[in-house]
C-alpha cells in the first residue's frame, strides 16, 4: 500500500524539513551531537550489518555520473542517515572526482525527536519558509537522496492542517529547484529500500530484499532509457487504457493527448529542458506514467493484498475494491482491514481535500533486472509488468490535480491494453 507520492515541491520542502529535526551524524560534514535516546533505529543499524554489502564505490559512480549527470563546477547536495555513510560518502568522493562540489548532510534517524519537533514547536511558526533550504534551493544544481522508509507515517496523529501549512510553507523551496531546473534523485523514495517497514509490507526478508535493491539500482541505465522510450511512445500514441486480472479488476482510461514522462534511472540535458516532472528519478528506476484524461475513469480495479504500515504498527487490507465512474472513486470496500485506508483517506478534509477521488495517474513498470520474486505478497512501482494506479493529486506525475490526498495501490498480475493491443499479459511486459 501506498499512499500518494508528494508533489516535488512538497517533498522537497518535507525533506529539506525532516533534515532539520534530525539529529545531526558526527562527521565532518555535520556539527557533533549530543546522546541521541534508544530507539527503534538502533535495531534497525543492527539489522543491516548482516545485509548483502553491495560495492558501493561501482553504484556511486554509476549515480553520480550517468544518473544525475553531474558536470564540472555543479554543487550537489547529498542527504542520507548515519546508517548509510559507506554509500554517501563513495557518492560525495564520486562527485568530486567529476570536479564538483558536494554538500554531504549526514543525520540519525531519532522518531521520537522528531515528532517532539512537531509537537512542541509553537504553531506560529507554522507559516515559515526554511530560509537555509530556500537559500540551497537558489545555487544547487542536483539533489541525491537516500529515503530509508523506517519513518512510514510517522506524524499520522499529527493534525494534518498544521502539516499542510508546514508543507505550503516550504513550497517555495521546490519551486525554485524546479524552475532552476535541479537534478533530483531519489534512491528508495519507491517503497524499496531494504528496511524492516518494506519488507514487512512486502512479506521479504531485509536480506532478500536488499539483494533486490541493489540489482534493480544496478540496471542498464542504456538500455532502460531505451526500454522507456519504446513505451513512451506506445502510451503517447494511445486513447484508452484497459486494465483487467481474474480478481476482478476491470477498468477502462482515457490517455489520448496526455503527457507521457519516463523514469529511466537518468536526468539528461533533454530531460532538464523538458522540465518537471522529468528532471525526478526514482531509484531503482523504471517506470513510463501517464495521467488520465479527467472524467474518463471506469470500472474496478482490486487490489488482493496491502499492507498499511503506521507508526503504532501494521495493518493487513485484503480485497480491497475500488468502483469508478465518471473519473471519480465512489465506492471503496475490503474484505478486511478498510479502517487502514479510511484511516488514511479521510485525514485529508475541507478544500484541501477537493479532487483526491479524482482518478490520477497509470504507472508502468518496465525494469527488468528488478525481480520481486513468488514470495513478494504486494508490489512496487518499478518492476516490468507491474501497473501502479492511483487517485487523488497527481501534480508529481505531470497532473493539474492539486489534492492533498488520495491514494495508489500496484496491481501484480494484471493485464494492460492500449486500444485493444496487449502490452502487459499476466504481469508479463510484452
Amino acid at each position: 500500500m501506498k499512499n500518494l507520492r508528494l508533489p516535488l515541491s512538497l517533498l522537497i520542502a518535507l525533506t529539506s524539513w525532516l533534515a532539520a529535526c534530525t539529529t545531526p551524524a558526527n562527521s565532518p560534514s555535520a556539527s557533533t551531537p549530543s546522546t541521541a535516546p534508544a530507539s527503534s533505529a538502533s535495531t534497525e543499524a543492527g539489522a543491516s550489518a548482516h545485509l548483502p554489502k553491495p560495492d558501493y564505490a561501482a553504484i556511486a559512480q554509476k549515480v553520480v555520473a550517468q544518473c544525475a549527470n553531474i558536470q564540472e563546477g555543479e554543487i550537489v547536495q547529498i542527504n542520507g542517515e548515519v546508517k548509510d555513510h559507506e554509500l554517501l560518502r563513495e557518492l560525495s568522493l564520486a562527485v568530486s572526482k567529476l570536479g564538483a562540489f558536494p554538500l554531504l548532510q549526514i543525520y540519525k534517524q531519532d522518531n521520537e525527536w522528531q515528532k517532539r519537533v512537531m509537537q512542541e514547536m509553537p504553531a506560529k511558526w507554522d507559516s515559515q519558509t526554511n530560509q537555509l533550504g530556500l537559500k540551497l534551493a537558489g545555487f544547487v544544481n542536483a539533489e541525491i537522496v537516500l529515503f530509508n522508509g523506517e519513518a512510514a507515517n510517522l506524524f499520522e496523529d499529527f493534525p494534518q492542517e498544521r502539516m499542510e501549512a508546514r508543507m505550503n510553507a516550504n513550497k517555495p523551496i521546490g519551486e525554485l529547484r524546479r524552475q532552476r531546473g535541479v537534478r533530483n534523485i531519489q534512491l528508495g523514495a519507491n517503497s524499496l529500500y531494504p528496511s524492516k517497514n518494506n519488507a514487512e509490507r512486502l512479506g521479504l526478508t531485509q536480506a532478500e530484499l536488499a539483494q533486490i535493491f541493489w540489482n534493480g539500482i544496478n540496471a542498464d541505465y542504456a538500455q532502460l532509457q531505451a526500454e522507456g522510450e519504446k513505451y513512451r511512445q506506445l502510451l503517447a500514441a494511445a486513447k484508452e487504457i484497459h486494465l483487467t486480472h481474474p480478481n476482478g479488476t476491470d477498468l477502462k482510461v482515457k490517455i489520448e493527448k496526455r503527457p507521457v514522462f519516463v523514469s529511466d534511472g537518468v536526468v539528461s540535458a533533454e530531460d532538464v529542458k523538458r522540465g518537471h516532472p522529468a528532471t525526478t528519478v526514482f531509484l531503482p528506476a523504471g517506470e513510463v506514467y501517464v495521467t488520465a484524461v479527467p472524467g474518463t475513469a471506469e470500472g474496478r480495479f482490486v487490489v488482493d493484498h496491502e499492507l498499511y504500515v503506521g507508526a503504532s504498527g501494521s495493518t493487513p487490507i485484503e480485497g480491497l475494491t475500488f468502483d469508478f465512474k465518471a473519473g471519480k472513486m465512489v465506492s471503496a470496500t475490503a474484505r478486511s482491514g478498510l479502517e487502514a485506508f479510511n484511516k488514511t483517506y479521510n485525514r485529508v478534509t475541507g478544500k484541501r481535500a477537493e479532487g483526491k477521488d479524482e482518478f490520477g495517474v497509470i504507472n508502468l513498470g518496465i525494469n527488468r533486472n528488478l525481480v520481486l520474486g513468488p514470495k513478494a505478497k504486494s508490489g512496487d512501482y518499478a518492476p516490468a509488468g507491474m501497473v501502479t494506479v492511483g487517485f487523488g493529486g497527481n501534480e508529481q506525475y505531470g497532473g493539474t490535480n492539486k489534492a492533498a490526498g488520495g491514494w495508489e495501490s500496484n496491481l501484480p498480475g494484471c493485464t494492460l491494453k492500449l486500444d485493444g493491443k496487449v502490452v502487459v499479459e499476466n504481469g508479463v511486459l510484452k
